[in-house]
């Protein structure tokens, strides 16, 4: 090899890699550039949380509080939007196949369990379409009459309920949620089978039927029904919770009126699609852990019937995979036909 085609191979080596450092040189703050407004920026547009219940609901109630607090302390904008109907699954499957970007995350209750047993076919998979951001709440359910109601205990409404067959049903908010669940075992174990269920969309319009007078009795979360039990328009007659509520001493359990194992909660918690980066749902899952560990949280939820959940994606994803398994068997050993 001459030495002029040495020297014209080493200049163009030379030429090769003063091109390719030049290049990393360019690329280098373009990567970061794009590291730093994907990591920083988000979110530069408002985050929809949907809601797949009707306004007034628990987690309705639930993600106006939520969301309030997180505009607050992160300086962004957060909004609800309601996406009710066919027990959840509207919303559900609204989320599920929106975009994602981590500008659409689902606010669930335990219907995103149940309706996994309760329906024959999903317009979503639960397991592989979400994944969990963090818990948030949790309220007991409730058994609710009108205070003008003879029935003073759960006892007296079943008497009541078996003597008057065509004069007694209950509103529930959608199919597949704790409430309405709850109440199908109720019917099991006391055999009432003509205790009509009466479905509403969500569950602030399940106590308005109460309070209409369109039904005699109520099962539902606390949230809807505390204001008007605060305000004696409503009784309570019992809380399916492990204890009494704190701000209803009074009110007993189930279990405390004889109903061994009968414990249901509304549990509220965020679920993002499945394909939203990591980095996202991360920074979601630390904006969201903080604002629940305020005491201005704790007490705007307790006050709202909540307690708050101060759990992240890796224990609620847990909770809400363990309840696909455990409501699937109580739906069928309760004898519940799926839809």
């Amino acid at each position: 090899m001459s030495k002029f085609n040495a020297k014209l191979i080493l200049s163009r080596r030379d030429l090769i890699k003063s091109a390719s450092v030049w290049t990393a040189a360019m690329a280098a703050p373009a990567l970061l550039r794009g590291r730093s407004a994907y990591a920083d920026d988000y979110p530069d547009r408002p985050v929809k949380f949907v809601v797949a219940n009707t306004p007034g609901g628990p987690s309705d109630i639930v993600a106006r509080i939520v969301t309030a607090a997180l505009g607050k302390s992160t300086g962004k904008t957060f909004v609800v939007e309601n996406r009710g109907g066919a027990g959840g699954n509207i919303g559900m499957e609204y989320a599920a196949h929106s975009d994602p970007d981590g500008y659409t995350i689902l606010l669930a209750t335990n219907a995103f369990s149940v309706n996994y047993g309760l329906y024959r076919h999903l317009p979503y998979d639960p397991y592989k379409d979400f994944v969990a951001v963090s818990e948030l709440a949790t309220s007991p359910n409730t058994f609710t009459v009108k205070s003008e109601s003879p029935a003073k205990t759960m006892k007296d409404l079943v008497a009541l309920a078996r003597a008057n067959p065509d004069k007694y049903n209950c509103a529930t908010p959608p199919i597949g949620t704790t409430p309405q669940l709850q109440l199908e075992v109720l019917k099991i174990r006391e055999k009432l089978p003509t205790l009509a269920d009466v479905v509403f969309k969500g569950g602030g319009d399940a106590i308005t039927g109460l309070l209409s007078g369109t039904v005699q009795l109520s099962s539902g979360s606390l949230p809807p029904a505390a204001p008007h039990i605060k305000a004696g328009t409503l009784r309570c007659l019992a809380v399916t919770g492990d204890g009494r509520w704190p701000d209803l001493p009074d009110v007993p359990t189930m279990q405390e009126q004889g109903y061994k194992d009968f414990v249901f909660a509304t549990d509220t918690v965020l679920l993002a699609p499945a394909k939203v980066p990591r980095e996202r749902v991360k920074w979601l899952e630390a904006e969201t852990l903080k604002v629940l560990g305020t005491k201005e949280m704790k007490d705007n939820l307790f006050k709202a019937g909540f307690l708050v959940r101060l759990k992240g994606a890796d224990a609620a994803w847990e909770r809400v995979t363990r309840e696909i398994v455990l409501f699937k068997q109580i739906i069928e050993q309760a004898g519940i036909k799926q839809m």
